[in-house]
């Protein structure tokens, strides 16, 4: 079944605008997400789901510089866009990541997909969740899997002003079968996403301790530093995370 790996991007953001096109290390924030998660075994294309914005098509023009596709849709109706992105493409499987993870793994994100894949009773296979008594891993490596008829479903019967600004509210809402993927050690306590200059930081310094030009550094590697600079920590501690009710992607 194709899976394809669909990555919210735009440049909008009310906490820290343009952070996905920031540079990191020579390179921008977006095009370390896509270059990550092109390590991933389990998927099979990329595609970059950003809006018709005339601001976003710094976006476009980064996806093309990427190698990867890009479709645009509404700002607003984030489920509609995301919906698009998956019947232009084909996807059979919908793989979702967003583009504030520059310290996404793809061995994690492979795990899930194919629990996903050797699995099919359920609707959804996350290890993100706004609950944190189902979270284990650092927010920033969140991967959600469902199928593309999931999707259709959500993007059909959701009604609902939040339901179309996200992707994901009226999926969770209406599937009884939901796997939160775990891992063996609860390191929820993270934060390695990207959402305020705080976060940004933090995200510089483990690129500055582990990045030489290759993606070669996975969450056990960033889990190291963590523990021998536990300063770094502290960088973005207070932040919290955004509320559901704003947009995102």
């Amino acid at each position: 079944m194709k899976t394809v790996a669909i990555i919210q991007a735009r440049m909008g953001s009310t906490r820290l605008p343009g952070k996905i096109l920031k540079d990191l290390m020579g390179k921008s924030v977006l095009q370390h997400v896509i270059e990550r998660v092109m390590q991933s075994q389990s998927i099979d294309e990329i595609v970059i789901a950003t809006t018709t914005l005339n601001s976003d098509d710094a976006v476009v023009d980064e996806a093309v510089k990427c190698g990867v596709k890009y479709f645009r849709g509404s700002e607003d109706d984030v489920l509609g866009r995301y919906y698009g992105a998956a019947k232009e493409n084909n996807a059979e499987i919908v793989v979702r990541i967003t583009s504030d993870c520059p310290l996404i793994d793809p061995i994690v994100t492979d795990q899930v997909v194919n629990y996903f894949k050797n699995h099919k009773i359920y609707d959804v296979v996350t290890n993100a969740s706004s609950d944190l008594s189902k979270r284990t891993y650092p927010r920033g490596l969140d991967t959600e899997v469902f199928s593309f008829a999931v999707l259709e479903k959500a993007f059909r019967h959701a009604d609902k002003q939040y339901q179309r600004e996200h992707v994901t509210p009226y999926i969770y809402e209406n599937s009884q079968e939901i796997y939160y993927y775990k891992n063996a050690i609860d390191f929820s306590r993270y934060r390695w996403t990207l959402d305020t200059k705080e976060d940004f930081e933090l995200i510089k310094e483990v690129y500055r301790h582990l990045y030489k030009g290759i993606h070669n550094f996975y969450l056990p590697d960033i889990l190291k530093i963590m523990e021998r600079y536990p300063e770094l920590v502290q960088i973005n501690a207070h932040v919290e995370q955004k509320k559901l009710l704003s947009k995102k992607g």
